[in-house]
């Protein structure tokens, strides 16, 4: 077995870089590691099955480096240094750089779902509609002021400016169609810089889809603030629905466009996703055993209200 340190140094506000986590894992005993450049294009030659690879950056470097380490039955850990960084909450890893060291010299490991799109591999969210934007707009300037609020503020601009998409969502024998402000397939509880779906966890086996209605921007704005900041859902509120399955289909009228884990897939009009349960091994405290799902079978159409649609993340 060896130890590889991948570093991202772009990622974040920068001060998260090599010196930073070499120091902490010396501080633990983790001294004999080869370390790797992401930027460079032979930063995964060599790393074998068995191996422990430590990634420091955001979500976008995580997801390139799981993507190796399912193929190559490698171990996975995480140096959160991103903007966002919703794969190391999904993982309930702690805050503080030192104790995740600790965690990370001790060798606990859990093993935890993946998602795919065609042969793309995704570890946190896909999105298609307005929660593509703030991914592809929010400048380096906005991200290492704001850290992960730049995400919500490059939204907040756009929110009023966004037409909506045409779509047919099919989960199983559960069926959404109609115009939508935007699309989320997780396969987490935690995306778009900490926004999280109450029942989502990322080792059980499901997505979980929310999609939002088009909608105006005040009842939006109203909702959202009584979801996340009052914790109070909304009565009689038809505009998000909730789906959890191992697969799903997305339908679009038109092609747009698709990121995952905040990575500009293209533009798509069939979207397909599936997840695998427990293909990834992280270097983490071993998650709590999922509850038993109880899986709805109804068809939604525009004037249903779902019993689960806000008690998750809210309207984004």
């Amino acid at each position: 077995m060896r130890d590889w340190l991948i570093i991202n140094g772009k990622a974040g506000d920068g001060k998260r870089g090599e010196s930073f986590w070499k120091a902490h894992l010396n501080a633990v005993g983790m001294t004999d590691f080869t370390t790797r450049d992401l930027t460079q294009p032979t930063w995964d030659s060599d790393i074998c099955e068995g191996d422990r690879v430590l990634v420091a950056g955001g979500d976008g470097s995580v997801n390139r480096v799981a993507s190796l380490c399912v193929e190559r039955k490698a171990t996975l850990a995480v140096l959160p240094s991103g903007t966002a960084n919703d794969f190391s909450r999904n993982l309930g890893l702690p805050e503080d750089p030192a104790e995740l060291c600790r965690l990370v010299a001790s060798g606990q490991t859990a093993d935890v779902d993946v998602a795919w799109i065609d042969d793309r591999l995704f570890l946190n969210v896909a999105h298609i509609g307005l929660g593509t934007v703030p991914s592809r707009e929010a400048s380096q300037g906005q991200k290492r002021r704001w850290g992960r609020f730049s995400y919500l503020f490059t939204l907040a601009q756009r929110v009023g400016l966004q037409k909506g998409i045409h779509a047919r969502i099919e989960c199983n024998d559960q069926v959404a169609e109609g115009r939508w402000l935007t699309i989320a397939i997780a396969s987490g509880a935690y995306f778009g810089g900490g926004h999280y779906i109450a029942e989502a966890r990322i080792d059980d086996g499901y997505l979980d889809v929310v999609a939002v209605r088009q909608r105006p921007w005040l009842p939006l704005l109203v909702a959202f603030i009584t979801t996340r900041l009052l914790r109070r859902t909304p009565r009689r509120n038809d505009t998000v629905v909730h789906f959890k399955a191992p697969e799903c289909q997305v339908k679009l009228r038109h092609a747009h466009t698709l990121t995952a884990d905040g990575e500009d897939m293209g533009r798509m009009a069939d979207v397909v996703a599936f997840t695998r349960r427990g293909v990834l091994k992280v270097l983490c405290e071993q998650l709590a055993p999922p509850q038993p799902i109880m899986l709805r079978e109804k068809r939604f159409t525009p004037s249903d209200t779902h019993p689960m649609a806000w008690s998750s993340s809210g309207p984004f």
